[in-house]
């Protein structure tokens, strides 16, 4: 059998390592831009600024950071169970509609050990990515409400008003604000690039259709 070829560490993580510099980067930006928006709020109450290390451990960069991963975790979790019942004729997004022309290519090498024991950690493996998913979507609500409930006790604090309990918190209209205006827009752009990989190409990309592929075509 024909060794497999040797690349290079980026060629082989390339993606993965792009994404993770885009999101750190964004993210420094975000905790500057926020650390001098919460010091502007800090100064208009008469409070003293903050520095940035102490922002970072603030309720406000708590709660913008997690309301948008639960978001986005919350999206990609729909989208993985979501495919695998449902489908859309003509989407390189969707499987086949007929199941006879579902071909899954497999490369040789040993199977992951789950499969291997069998049993209940076949079964965990088989529903992983899912389960994974929805866990950081879990952690990263618990964090955005968490956070929003904190900030929302601070700026009380500062306009000398009493604190409001978790629970209040949580049925008041200014979280679920928070949480559906990102939901909305995170299963629009899904639907967008569902509807769009009908009809539109990228490439090379994976995420589309040949440019050869009729539109009908469902599935890569």
């Amino acid at each position: 059998m024909a060794k497999a070829p040797a690349h290079s560490f980026f060629r082989a993580n390339g993606l993965s390592l792009t994404l993770m510099v885009i999101f750190l980067l964004c993210l420094a930006g975000q905790w500057l831009s926020g650390w001098a928006v919460w010091n502007h709020e800090l100064l208009q109450h008469g409070r003293p600024a903050i520095t940035l290390i102490a922002y970072t451990a603030s309720a406000h960069f708590f709660s913008a950071t997690f309301e948008n991963w639960e978001s986005e975790f919350l999206q990609m979790a729909m989208y993985v169970l979501l495919t695998v019942w449902l489908r859309q004729r003509g989407s390189a997004e969707s499987r086949p509609l007929d199941p006879a022309e579902e071909h899954e290519q497999i490369d040789p090498g040993p199977k992951p050990w789950p499969l291997r024991v069998g049993g209940v950690w076949r079964a965990l493996y088989a529903r992983s990515l899912s389960i994974a998913l929805f866990a950081l979507f879990a952690a990263a609500f618990v964090g955005h409400a968490l956070g929003s409930w904190s900030h929302e006790n601070a700026l009380r604090a500062m306009q000398g008003e009493s604190p409001v309990a978790f629970p209040s918190f949580m049925v008041d209209a200014q979280f679920w604000f928070e949480s559906l205006q990102n939901w909305q827009s995170e299963f629009l752009a899904v639907l967008a690039l569902v509807v769009l990989s009908i009809f539109l190409r990228q490439d090379k990309s994976p995420e589309s259709k040949p440019l050869e592929a009729p539109h009908a075509q469902t599935g890569r």
